[in-house]
């Protein structure tokens, strides 16, 4: 009864991921190294160095140094270094000196961002980067290499 979908694709159905609560980084604690976690972290105090998570929030009283590499990331602290995310938001008490690389972006009134924003795909088509050229005799794929030239030599007289 329960096994019927197992034989039906073969495949054994995955575990189901286990959400572990919230890692929280305090006022009172400053960090110098990188952080790396699977699941959310909120930051309040201050990190020296590279954060690598799926969820990021930079509370008010945080001062990040650093690259932030997130899923997520919501900031209403300070943040010093590159952002890239899917989802990027900066409260109105946000202080950000970087650039931000995001599918999503949000900006309240009153955040302040001094970087350049630029819009990142995470979906692109395989195809995409190749275009095709229309050739004498037909199309031809750029991505394709050119046929070699044949040397044919002059009769001797």
């Amino acid at each position: 009864m329960f096994t019927k979908s197992i034989k039906e694709n073969g495949k054994v159905p995955a575990a189901p991921k286990i959400v572990s609560p919230p890692s929280l980084l305090s006022s009172d604690l400053k960090i110098i190294g990188n952080l790396h976690s699977d699941g959310e972290i909120q930051v309040d105090g201050q990190v020296e160095g590279d954060i690598h998570c799926d969820v990021l929030i930079v509370g008010e009283t945080a001062k990040i140094h650093g690259e932030i590499n997130a899923d997520s990331v919501r900031v209403h602290g300070s943040v010093t270094g590159q952002i890239s995310a899917r989802s990027v938001s900066l409260a109105k008490s946000a202080h950000v000196l970087g650039d931000i690389l995001h599918e999503n972006l949000a900006i309240e009134q009153g955040a302040i961002l001094e970087g350049h924003c630029r819009r990142i795909e995470t979906n692109k088509k395989s195809s995409e980067g190749a275009f095709n050229l229309l050739v004498k005799g037909g199309a031809k794929n750029k991505t394709e290499k050119p046929p070699k030239k044949q040397f044919i030599e002059p009769a001797k007289a």
